[in-house]
């Protein structure tokens, strides 16, 4: 008989909008074929639960919880521990420190945790005093409470040893080689630029609007996102773009991964202007595309690129000079394109990724049986 795993945190399975659900995406089947029973808990609003790709071995629950900006995570996450405390699986895969208040309720019913960081939440715009607030709460109960911890970025390893004093295990996000694919039909006739990220202060999005006012007098540009609520600021101006200029498409928020791939796997540059985090999974699925990489000059996205990508500023002007230049320099784009890819193939498959959960939780559940003896 096999191992069981509760997995917390997420939007749920399968569930479309961020890392961590990209992740419990590849994870849960994975697990499952791999002889573990999984449970993952999750947001009724963001489930696709009739996805031909679901896999009907892993049991979805949705929990209630308040499904607002500040309370969501943390509604939806008490709730899920409770249910995964009267459970009692094998062990908790709990994703994001917001859920680190949890933490005592599944230890004090015997549960092993294993508990995805995530970023540094803390540090992020989009979020209010008390929100941060409760972010580094969080992170402090988490080193405190948490068995084990999973870091998708070295740099984000070494914040926490300073900070928190605790080590763990780097797993990063990976990525998915689609095979060939065809073009974007309204993109097909010319090169374009690519922006794919949530609509949010630190993934540079108003500076990459900026600079594609310039950049669509000469190429076309392709804008894949939204805000997390949907309207705002930044959507009305994607969608004003889009409505004046021909060669400006924004596509709003992709749940077709096809789609997604076809945009990346045939762009002349992708830019990533995430700020802040660790290894970002639309980065990593960028390089298994194959996608030229222009990226927002940071220590997490220069750990994942190396030297497989360019790095640029997050000035518009800035930005707008380094894709130029890029989309006038084919041979540059070819060579980009293979070195991400062997990047990819290297250092962030998710087979990798997989087994490495596999084995962290593994760990957890082994070292619980021993101190329990």
């Amino acid at each position: 008989m096999g191992h069981s795993v509760a997995i917390i945190g997420a939007r749920g399975y399968p569930s479309f909008y961020g890392g961590f659900e990209t992740l419990v995406r590849h994870l849960a089947p994975f697990l499952a074929d791999n002889g573990w029973d999984v449970t993952v808990y999750g947001r009724r609003a963001r489930c696709r639960a009739h996805r031909f790709d679901r896999d009907d071995r892993v049991d979805s629950i949705m929990t209630r919880g308040i499904d607002s900006r500040s309370l969501s995570t943390l509604t939806h996450g008490f709730t899920a521990a409770i249910d995964a405390a009267r459970r009692k699986p094998d062990v908790a895969l709990v994703l994001n420190v917001a859920n680190g208040f949890f933490l005592p309720m599944l230890q004090a019913r015997g549960i092993p945790t294993v508990v995805n960081v995530d970023g540094l939440e803390w540090e992020r715009a989009k979020w209010g005093r008390g929100a941060k607030a409760a972010f580094r709460s969080g992170a402090k109960l988490t080193a405190r409470y948490a068995d084990s911890l999973v870091y998708d970025s070295r740099e984000i390893a070494s914040s926490w040893s300073v900070n928190f004093h605790r080590d763990g295990d780097f797993i990063p996000y990976g990525g998915t080689d689609p095979g060939p694919l065809d073009p974007i039909e309204e993109l097909s006739d010319r090169p374009y630029a690519l922006l794919v990220a949530r609509f949010v202060p630190e993934n540079s999005i108003d500076e990459f609007l900026t600079a594609a006012e310039e950049l669509g007098k000469k190429w076309n540009i392709a804008i894949v996102g939204s805000a997390s609520k949907g309207g705002g600021e930044l959507e009305d101006r994607a969608a004003a773009l889009s409505s004046q200029s021909s060669r400006i498409h924004w596509f709003g928020h992709l749940d077709d991964d096809r789609k997604l791939f076809a945009l990346w796997q045939h762009a002349g540059v992708y830019f990533h202007g995430h700020s802040v985090g660790g290894t970002n999974p639309s980065l990593v699925q960028a390089m298994a595309c194959g996608t030229p990489i222009v990226a927002r000059d940071t220590v997490f996205n220069r750990e994942v690129l190396a030297d497989t990508g360019i790095f640029t500023s997050p000035e518009p002007a800035e930005i707008a000079a380094t894709i130029d230049s890029l989309l006038n320099n084919p041979e540059q784009q070819q060579k980009l394109r293979i070195a991400a890819k062997l990047r990819h193939v290297e250092h962030y498959s998710w087979e990798s990724v997989c087994n490495a959960y596999a084995k962290t939780l593994s760990v957890a559940i082994n070292q619980h049986a021993q101190a329990s003896v």
